[in-house]
């Protein structure tokens, strides 16, 4: 089914995974357009109850792939599949991820580099191998951060550290991501992938309905006042609690 990722449910967890280990896991809009296609399927998918997004090989995502961006710079397509920039994957899929009902905790099991850097911003939890590299080099390329990095990057690290890291085109280590608040755990190489099947595992044994209605409480909060924080948690609440009631009638 699947060409450029690889896809797997197991004891509750979905795994999507980049699959093109030999070209560190480049960016394509074909690649985009399994991924968006596997996120639907997973969210259908009763039995996944929290997803994974990682890479195989030892990269997770090295940037875009350089011969669409250089097709793209010069107003051609080279794939089969849609035009770079065109793709789900970038025009609804990170509003798609900020409303997905299901956690999503991003395995950074190796360098990730630009699109790969931004596409992990808008999951609800990030893993860092500590050997990987995260590289926001867009301005180099003479590009801007996509995916709605602009908008995640300075909740998530300060606006004066977003700027620092995207004006200057920074690489950082995975503890000096981790010190500025762009990943949330760095753990050994080969303890990543059972340290996110761990928490996701804990996520898992969660009702999904709490799940989707903690993940849509803390969004909102993050962004409203707290009155309005306040508000949503009791409506949100109110709606668990009529749920509880009709799942105790039935």
């Amino acid at each position: 089914m699947y060409e450029l990722i690889r896809y797997e449910v197991r004891e509750g967890i979905a795994t999507i995974a980049f699959n093109r280990p030999d070209k560190l896991n480049a960016y394509t809009p074909e690649m985009g357009e399994e991924v968006v296609a596997a996120f639907e399927r997973a969210r259908d998918d009763e039995q996944a109850r929290v997803v994974i997004l990682t890479g195989e090989g030892r990269a997770f995502c090295a940037g875009i792939d350089l011969d669409y961006f250089k097709a793209h710079m010069a107003g051609k397509n080279p794939g089969k599949g849609p035009k770079l920039g065109e793709e789900a994957f970038v025009r609804s899929w990170p509003l798609e991820l900020v409303e997905y009902p299901k956690p999503v905790i991003a395995a950074i099991n190796g360098n990730a580099y630009g699109v790969g850097v931004t596409m992990t911003l808008g999951c609800d939890v990030r893993i860092a191998a500590r050997s990987a590299v995260l590289g926001l080099n867009f301005a180099k390329l003479g590009v801007l951060p996509g995916l709605g990095s602009t908008h995640h990057l300075p909740r998530l690290v300060g606006l004066g550290k977003a700027s620092e890291l995207v004006l200057s085109a920074a690489k950082l280590s995975a503890q000096q991501a981790h010190e500025v608040g762009l990943v949330e755990r760095v753990v050994d190489d080969d303890a990543l992938i059972g340290e996110a099947r761990a928490l996701a595992a804990a996520m898992a044994e969660v009702r999904p309905e709490v799940l989707a209605a903690a993940k849509k409480a803390l969004r909102h909060g993050a962004e409203a006042p707290l009155a309005d924080a306040i508000r949503e948690e009791q409506r949100l609440s109110a709606e668990l609690g009529r749920l509880r009631e009709k799942q105790g009638d039935a």
